[in-house]
């Protein structure tokens, strides 16, 4: 019953994140070149930026997903009696609420999305429109391109024969994915604009700065996510004095295409979601 009052708790707090900064866009920092091509440095601190910020929108979206995933499951189970003591897909007990398998759902499911899912909100965000309605989009786009191929609406997972009914698995579920990338949006919206950008080389009066990038440590915690974002680093390094990269994204030829492309992936994806969830409310 515990797991389920903290559950309820952060899954509100998402909520009124999405409330408090669902309007809110990313504000990036200033140049912090003067003129011309920006040096190695300066590309440095703004993608120490956009790493904190992704890193926190990415992990408080990451454990709102696992503690909503958890919630549903729960209300499954409540309304499949007849499911109780049966083994799901992943290999855990209908109507077991385990810490370990709430922790399980957390780091390896919610985060891991939540990361995934950040970068590319961060890279498509032009693309959307703006306010509320930019994080409902990007919700329904990973509610329509991503959530039939992985989780949580897999037509081919199990568990949805197992606990249902089937109209409230899709119901449920579609709602967590689109709250979600609603959230993503929230949380690299809000955190953007509080956070203060990083000087670099570091100057005495900018030390108070530096308290904001806690979230990098991270890195240094987890060794995968640290070595590609020392990878990433070094390519947008070398790109940045390669090509003209900050022109590039904010071309209205780009943004065009983009949106054209996106609205395309969205289209082309509809049919085998419409499929998944047929097959889902036939389970």
């Amino acid at each position: 019953m515990a797991i389920i009052v903290v559950c309820l708790v952060l899954g509100t707090a998402g909520l009124f994140v999405i409330v408090r900064w669902g309007a809110t866009t990313v504000v990036a920092p200033s140049t912090l070149g003067t003129s011309g091509r920006p040096s190695a440095g300066e590309v440095i601190s703004r993608y120490l930026w956009w790493v904190t910020v992704a890193a926190v929108a990415g992990l408080g979206a990451g454990l709102y997903a696992g503690v909503g995933g958890r919630l549903v499951m729960r209300l499954l189970a409540e309304t499949s009696p007849a499911a109780r003591g049966r083994i799901t897909e992943a290999d855990e007990v209908v109507g077991v609420i385990s810490l370990d398998g709430t922790l399980a759902l957390i780091v390896f499911a919610g985060i891991q999305f939540g990361l995934l899912s950040v970068i590319v909100y961060l890279l498509i965000r032009r693309w959307l429109p703006a306010g509320f309605l930019g994080g409902f989009t990007f919700g329904l786009v990973l509610l329509i391109v991503g959530s039939t191929f992985a989780e949580p609406l897999r037509p081919d997972n199990v568990d949805f024969a197992i606990v249902g009914p089937g109209w409230l698995s899709a119901l449920a579920f579609g709602l967590l994915v689109v709250t979600f990338g609603m959230l993503v949006a929230a949380l690299a919206g809000g955190f953007s604009r509080s956070l203060r950008p990083l000087a670099v080389p570091l100057r005495s009066n900018a030390r108070g700065v530096i308290a904001g990038y806690w979230p990098l440590l991270l890195l240094v915690v987890i060794f995968p996510l640290g070595v590609l974002a020392v990878v990433v680093g070094l390519l947008v390094v070398l790109g940045s004095q390669l090509l003209h990269t900050t022109e590039f994204w904010r071309s209205p030829r780009l943004l065009l295409v983009g949106r054209v492309l996106l609205a395309a992936v969205t289209l082309a994806s509809l049919p085998r979601f419409v499929n998944a969830v047929s097959t889902i409310l036939a389970a």
